[in-house]
């Protein structure tokens, strides 16, 4: 009988490979990013601009259409933005602050959260991107085809321009000075950027803090009432501008991250 020899066969298995973490983008390549986006932002606001320019061309109705606009908020009950002015005038240096914000706030801030979701949400910032950019063409549309005086320019149904008042106009030393187009009341732009920055800091960070970002659009809302440039309808048709634009800003659906500093961060797309 046959001596059997068994072979013992041991079976390496492959070493498993596993993904290599994401290359992390170098500082080189986030400015030339940064300096991409600020370009196509820049791109964006000179047309826009323009189109303002342009609209200001047309808008002999301006006045006849803020006229039918304050006897539709009267008709739906909407308070008096001229009883709100006039009560911010009593108290002292109110009135140059929201000046003050009106001016200083609205672009700056927009432009810093852009720059900083663009580098720090980078999965996030083209949806904020492209949700502004078509909130502003609509704007746009908006100014062209219903020219609107701002209440400043209606002196006669008691409102006041508070930035030639104190000396803080934007605008020039009159109402009708400047090469910008003030018969663009309608929306506000500066409510409906400011809530939608409000709205893209609140998703994409996690801290308990975020919801201070709603005290943007509500200040925004007031300081352009106050101040006499934007009527209540501005502001409301701006933000229900962008709800209709919120499909851009949210996407289908919204997804966690894993494995990188910014884990716990909301992401949109």
């Amino acid at each position: 009988m046959g001596t059997q020899v068994v072979e013992r066969v041991e079976v390496v298995a492959p070493d498993v490979v596993r993904p290599a973490p994401p290359a992390r983008e170098t500082s080189y390549g986030v400015v030339l990013r940064v300096a991409r986006e600020l370009l196509l932002l820049a791109g964006m606001y000179a047309v826009y601009s323009a189109g303002r320019i342009y609209a200001a061309a047309h808008s002999g109705s301006a006045y006849d259409n803020a006229h039918q606009l304050v006897r539709a908020e009267d008709a739906v009950g909407l308070p008096s933005e001229a009883g709100l002015q006039h009560a911010v005038l009593q108290v002292p240096h109110l009135a140059q602050a929201a000046n003050l914000y009106y001016a200083g706030v609205h672009f700056p801030l927009t432009a810093a959260v852009l720059i900083w979701l663009s580098v720090r949400r980078p999965a996030s910032y083209p949806r904020v991107r492209w949700t502004l950019i078509a909130l502003t063409a609509l704007g746009l549309v908006g100014h062209t085809i219903f020219p609107l005086a701002p209440p400043r320019m209606l002196p006669g149904l008691g409102w006041v321009d508070t930035g030639i008042r104190f000396g803080q106009s934007v605008y020039g030393p009159t109402s009708h000075s400047g090469m910008a187009n003030q018969f663009a009341a309608m929306p506000s732009l500066h409510v409906g950027w400011a809530a939608l920055v409000a709205i893209a800091m609140i998703l994409v960070t996690r801290s308990r803090w975020r919801w201070l970002w709603l005290a943007h659009p509500v200040l925004t809302f007031a300081v352009v009432v106050v101040t006499a440039n934007h009527y209540w309808l501005d502001g409301l048709v701006a933000l229900t501008m962008l709800g209709c634009l919120l499909p851009i800003l949210l996407g289908a659906r919204q997804k966690r991250t894993t494995g990188n500093p910014v884990s716990a961060d909301v992401v949109l797309g």
